[in-house]
């Protein structure tokens, strides 16, 4: 009995040192992927103008990375808020909760397509997912359905119809949500075009999805970090690569960049949001319900976010390159966020 009473007492001892140490912090700290940092980061200047509490602070760390801090524990050393370009993991979730971190408030912010794009001054791209397979797989099957080293150096390697020039690609890294919403998009998508591979995935999904998501490592596809600006930069000095991004950095840098055309579609605001472009995906943010009320501001932020002033159609993320959800889905997602409704995965 006197052991039982010990550890309740050193449990609550730990509970009053992280309740202490948060109330330390009176900045909301917000980490996680790039793809939606620039519409955290409008709306926490937004936020900071508009009411009395302190601008949060914004990292792109990457969705993978974003949720690895988020998960890692409760109280002020670790952030409160994390946005990712996918929605977390079984996995995650798991993490999350070994260590303590029990009831997350999942927020679908709206939806963003990723992007194959190049510099304006540049050559058009016209793509099948089967083509972006082709060119950027770590194998790829022979004439004979065999697995092989991907042998293809130049995009007319993979169909003739496309230009007769080296591939060049930058792309996120395996920790970024673009990163994997490109390979369950585009390139898994391609690897069902392919009959031998087709015929894999009915057999054994496991080996299939293997080989889908595995991105070529001779240079070819070239990890150019969480930084998406960086990526524009790079198209602009180099005409002839092409960067993978999401739609709102197409959006934001038009003037020096532009988007392939994928099966058919232009990545355009109306062709996401009406599912003609096949290369889209939803964007979330995950709170930690118990740092709110102990990290100021944390619940008038997520009023913020979830206003239609914010993401509503004509809302000021729109401007950013956000394609809006439904009215029907904002509001399922604004009454989580004010009921403070914790994730059921």
């Amino acid at each position: 009995m006197k052991a039982l009473f010990k550890t309740v007492a050193v449990a609550a001892l730990g509970m009053v040192a992280v309740a202490g140490a948060a109330e330390a912090r009176d900045q909301i700290r917000i980490v996680g992927s790039s793809t939606v940092f620039p519409f955290a980061t409008a709306v926490a200047e937004n936020f900071g103008k508009a009411t009395s509490f302190k601008t949060p602070v914004v990292e792109s760390t990457g969705s993978g990375g974003g949720l690895k801090l988020f998960c890692a524990g409760i109280g002020v050393e670790h952030p409160d808020v994390t946005n990712a370009s996918r929605r977390i993991k079984k996995s995650e979730v798991e993490l999350c909760s070994s260590n303590g971190v029990a009831d997350i408030i999942e927020v679908k912010v709206g939806y963003d397509g990723i992007v194959i794009g190049n510099a304006k001054s540049a050559q058009e791209l016209t793509l099948s997912k089967k083509d972006v397979f082709l060119a950027l797989a770590k194998e790829v099957p022979d004439a004979n359905g065999n697995m092989i080293p991907n042998p293809y150096k130049k995009w007319s390697d993979v169909n003739p119809a496309l230009p007769n020039a080296a591939i060049e690609v930058l792309g996120p890294p395996p920790t970024s949500g673009t990163r994997d919403a490109f390979v369950e998009l585009a390139m898994e998508g391609g690897a069902k075009k392919i009959e031998s591979l087709a015929a894999l995935r009915k057999k054994d999904k496991k080996a299939f999805k293997g080989i889908a998501h595995s991105i070529r490592e001779d240079g070819v596809y070239v990890e150019a970090g969480e930084n998406d600006n960086l990526i524009v930069q790079k198209l602009e000095a180099n005409p002839n690569a092409f960067g993978i991004f999401g739609f709102s950095f197409l959006d934001q840098n038009s003037d020096k960049i532009k988007g392939a055309t994928v099966d058919g579609a232009q990545p355009t605001f109306d062709n996401i949001a009406d599912g003609e472009y096949g290369v889209s995906r939803s964007l979330y943010f995950y709170v930690k319900k118990a740092h709110v009320g102990v990290i100021p501001g944390i619940q008038e932020y997520l009023a913020e976010f979830t206003s239609e002033n914010a993401w509503g159609d004509e809302g000021y993320l729109t401007d950013k390159g956000l394609i809006p959800m439904p009215k029907a889905e904002r509001d399922q997602y604004s009454g989580a966020a004010k009921g403070l409704t914790p994730l059921v995965f």
